[in-house]
This record gives C-alpha cells, structure tokens and sequence, in this order.
C-alpha cells in the first residue's frame, strides 16, 4: 500500500507518496499564496497527490490514506483546522472539505508534530521517544513527543512553542501579541532583521547582495553576508542564535527530552546554527548537564511530509 503525506505551509503547499517500508516514492510542491479561501489551498493540495499517483502509475485503490499536517491549532478528533494565523484559516472541517476531492480515510494534524513524527520514526531521532522538533521557517512551529506518543495538551493546542514569549513587549508577532519566540527566531525574524541593517548600513555586504534592492533580502542573504565576513550580518546571526537557543533551553529545561531536532529553511545552515545554540545550551540548561542531543532534520523539509503519511498508525 501507498500513502499520501501532504504538508501545507504558509509559503508553500508540499505533498509526497509513502511506501509501505515508509519511503518516500515521489514529492512536489507548489506555492501556497497566502489570502486564497482554504477551498482554493485544498484543491491544490489534492491536486498535487493525483498527479504524484499518475505519475507513478499508482492506482487509487492502492492508496492506503491521507494524512495532512497544518500550521496553527487543529482538533484531530473533530478534522478541524481550529486557527492558523499564516494562513487565515479559522474553524475549518478539513477532512469533509478534502473528501470532497479525494474520498480516502484523512488523518490531520499540525504540521510540527508531523515532522516530528516524520523525524522520529525515520530520522535524525529514530529510536527516541522524547522528541521535540522545531522548525524554523515562515514561523516556529513545535512537535512535542512524549513517550512516544503526540503531546497536545488538554484542549489540543499544546506544543506553540512559537508563542511563549520571550521578550515582554518585544517585537509584535503575527498572532497579535508581543515578544513571542516566532517574531525572534523564524525565518521571518532573520529577513526583517537584514532588512533594517541593509537600510542603515547601506556599506554593508547584506546590502551588496542584493544590488540595493532591500525587498530581496531573505534569511539566506544574512548567511551569505556572513560568510563574506560582513560584521552586520554576523552581529545579526549571533544575536538570533542566541534568542533562538533562549527558546530551546526553556523546551528542554521543561521537557528533558532525548534529543531536539531543528528543521524548516534555516537548517540548511547545518552547523552554522547548531553549534552557537548548543554552546548556548550547555551554559544555560538547568542543573548544568546537558544530556539532551542537538540535531539538524535529515529528513529536511521532507519530515512534515513523513510524518502526515505516518499519522495512519496512531501517535496518540
């Protein structure tokens, strides 16, 4: 049997054919363009898995299920996408409104605990139990498993660790209030700060890279900067790794969990990112031991994908 494994983003929609060893056959992809109806996303979402099954000349009686990750707080008993501020979806019955386009059981979930699903099952935490998965893209989204099973809380919206504040009336984040860790360790947060250090040190490489033009200045320009030796742009990454290991001390101190995975667009920066948050890590975790184990997604940003096929099995 076969398994579809959709994982819609705020930037983009992904969807993967699983195999029954839990391999992935085929992927695409194609953007999400935030401010279209959750219809129009759906639509697109069970397009992508007809043209991978056609593709890969696999019938549909041969597909086992659906399993969708999504961003934001999702009721996977109801099938509802309850609120999701990057998409503006709110109180959204996904499985009767994807049934409407593929008629197999659905499985939804939030997208980081798929990866972390994704991850723990197939990836850099296979054969852990205590798992947490921070992605690091349009936001910060958190995957948290507990003795191996999804931790959602008592209303199941447990696990945004996205917007534990950091910051006590920092920088506004998307979902309306201040200082959340999103508005300081996203992706989002990385362009935003590049952006205001292009503009004010118009001598700077971060500058450079992109001809002036400020607007095409994303996370990866800080990085490339950097790597030119451009100060700004160094001062901007060591102040980011720093917020951003705040966020995973505080996840480990509460959770001990046996390893942390870091996943999304910025893992791509491999141990550029990974080495500053652990030395942080070591200094900061309570009780000054650190056990638990730092590690970047070897799935990428296939885990979300993974993880929604995998949801067939039962992590509750």
């Amino acid at each position: 049997m076969y398994y579809f494994g959709v994982d819609i983003g705020g930037t983009n929609i992904s969807a993967g054919i699983i195999d029954g060893k839990y391999k992935m056959t085929d992927k695409a992809c194609t953007p999400t363009i935030q401010g279209r109806s959750h219809k129009d996303i759906l639509e697109d979402a069970a397009k992508l898995c007809l043209s991978l099954a056609e593709k890969n000349e696999i019938p549909l009686d041969k597909i086992n299920s659906v399993g969708i990750g999504l961003p934001g707080l999702v009721d996977t008993k109801k099938g509802k996408l309850i609120y999701a501020n990057n998409l503006s979806f709110d109180h959204i019955d996904i499985i009767k409104e994807f049934k409407k386009f593929i008629d197999k059981p659905i499985y939804i979930e939030n997208d980081a605990n798929c990866a972390a699903i994704g991850e723990m099952m197939c990836g850099a935490a296979h054969g852990n139990k205590n798992v947490i998965y921070i992605t690091l893209g349009t936001g910060v989204g958190a995957g948290i498993i507990l003795n191996g099973k999804v931790f959602r809380g008592a209303f199941g919206g447990g696990g945004e660790a996205g917007h534990m504040v950091i910051m006590a009336e920092g920088e506004l984040c998307t979902c309306g209030r201040k200082g959340c860790w999103e508005a300081y360790a996203s992706a989002t947060a990385l362009r935003r700060e590049g952006r205001i250090a292009a503009a004010k040190y118009p001598n700077s490489e971060i500058y450079r890279l992109v001809d002036g033009n400020i607007k095409l200045i994303d996370a990866k320009t800080v990085f490339d900067a950097a790597d030119l030796n451009d100060e700004v742009a160094m001062e901007i990454i060591d102040t980011y790794s720093k917020h951003l290991a705040i966020g995973i001390v505080n996840l480990v101190n509460i959770f001990q969990p046996e390893t942390v995975v870091i996943g999304g667009g910025i893992c791509a920066q491999g141990d550029r990112v990974i080495e500053p948050v652990n030395n942080i890590l070591k200094e900061k975790v309570y009780g000054g031991v650190l056990k638990t184990k730092l590690a970047v997604a070897t799935l990428g940003n296939d885990a979300g994908i993974v993880g929604a096929a995998l949801l067939f099995k039962n992590f509750d």
